[in-house]
């Protein structure tokens, strides 16, 4: 990456980037402190970075942002560049270390920023339903490969626990999914014990899921 944005624009990228929605102009101020206004926004508009446009519904017409393709791919790019914009500050580093590390992480787990940021909205319990066999499909290395849960519940970004139980207990019902509790005990973790649910009077562990 040669030309950095400023540190303005990259913060309403980066806040953009979180939200995965449209974000009206008083709502980006109570998160970011400012508005995304002036040669700022005209600059991210002209690089197809973020899309803006004046709200219909919303009083007073403000400008209501979202990031597009391109702005979702600066970000990602923008993840493993190690240094903040000038000028810089200790807050601005420590952020891009986490930032490097989310990078990190996303390259592991071979994931996007839109496996990982989505919007806040209440899915079905198809979307849910979906997202569950995609992030199956992710972490299994055969058909019908054993899952932990551990590592099946992070992939599903908003969806909550309440909803994702009822799917998966709805799976195995039907005979789609296969639950069961890990067998070795000792190699649980606090974490393995949070993602079980409970069936049957007991924890079940792990998944697998059969190919529609």
């Amino acid at each position: 990456m040669t030309d950095r944005l400023g540190q303005k624009q990259t913060a309403a990228m980066l806040a953009l980037m979180v939200i995965a929605r449209e974000v009206p102009n008083p709502e980006l101020r109570d998160i970011v402190g400012f508005p995304l206004d002036g040669q700022d926004r005209t600059k991210l508009n002209k690089l197809d970075l973020v899309a803006s446009e004046r709200s219909s519904v919303l009083r007073g017409r403000p400008f209501v942002h979202e990031l597009t393709e391109r702005g979702w791919a600066w970000c990602e790019e923008e993840l493993s560049v190690g240094e903040a914009p000038l000028p810089r500050s200790s807050l601005g580093s420590a952020l891009y270390v986490l930032l490097g590390g989310l990078d990190r992480h996303l390259r592991r787990e071979k994931l996007r920023l839109v496996d990982l940021f989505m919007p806040d909205v209440e899915l079905t319990a198809e979307e849910i339903e979906s997202r569950i066999r995609i992030a199956y499909r992710k972490l299994s290395r055969t058909p019908k490969d054993w899952v932990a849960l551990v590592d099946l519940r992070p992939m599903l970004g908003d969806a909550s626990t309440v909803d994702v139980d009822a799917v998966l207990k709805e799976l195995s019902r039907s005979g789609q999914a296969h639950l069961v509790p890990e067998s070795n005990r000792k190699a649980l973790t606090d974490a393995d014990h949070a993602a079980a649910i409970r069936v049957g009077g007991e924890d079940n562990h792990l998944l697998s899921i059969e190919e529609p």
